[in-house]
């Protein structure tokens, strides 16, 4: 069993609830979906094995870090090899961070005892340009509620209200404890977002849904 894995680093969280903590990275290389302002341009990988993905991992544990992040690409599409490497990092006592764009909720019911933390992407139809997958988020959610779990939105200039409420809607209904991220598009003009950002921070929070602005800090540093 070998899954495509663009790379393995060890860096700081650039976004989301996790900010600034020290994570080791595995980037999975391919994703299920292609959207619009996909920041993940991905040309190479290596394969590996679990074995081999756990020794790579185990190279980074002389100093303390928060979690291990699994990414992307989307790293559910490879739930099986997922499977083995979870049972490997979970007996040395890794923490286990799940990004994912929250639309494999099969493959997430298999792997759900093994995470810790899932960062969850709402993928809005009028940013993402992949259509409605709220029927997908929403099954996703259902499972994911199991652990703690925060969701992430990209926010466009050409972002629809009616997307965020048909976001908050879900929220209410599966997970109204979680958070939502509103993260702002980081091809797009920031002071042009910023309007819009806290106007949906507003409605949200109107609406009883827990909001906050955080743009990919790693992005404005300059770290990987």
């Amino acid at each position: 069993m070998k899954a495509r894995i663009a790379e393995v680093f060890n860096s700081v969280q650039g976004e989301g609830l996790y900010l600034g903590e020290k994570q080791v990275f595995v980037r999975f290389f391919e994703c299920n979906l292609s959207c619009t302002y996909c920041d993940t341009k991905l040309d190479r990988f290596t394969e590996y094995e679990p074995q081999e993905l756990f020794e790579e991992i185990r190279l980074y544990q002389e100093e303390q870090y928060h979690s291990i992040s699994f990414t992307g690409g989307e790293p559910l599409l490879y739930a099986d090899f997922l499977k083995e490497t979870l049972d490997l990092t979970s007996a040395c006592g890794y923490k286990h961070y799940l990004e994912t764009n929250g639309t494999l909720f099969f493959e997430l019911e298999q792997l759900i005892d093994k995470i810790d933390i899932i960062a969850m992407d709402l993928k809005f139809p009028s940013s993402s340009g992949m259509g409605n997958l709220w029927h997908m988020h929403r099954k996703f959610l259902k499972i994911a509620a199991r652990k703690e779990v925060f969701l992430k939105a990209i926010i466009c200039q050409a972002t629809y209200e009616e997307d965020l409420k048909e976001a908050m809607a879900i929220i209410k209904e599966v997970s109204p404890g979680s958070v939502l991220v509103l993260q702002p598009n980081s091809y797009e003009n920031q002071e042009v977002l910023k309007k819009k950002l806290f106007s949906f921070k507003d409605m949200a929070n109107r609406q009883g849904v827990r909001t906050c602005v955080i743009p990919q800090i790693h992005k404005v540093v300059g770290i990987r």
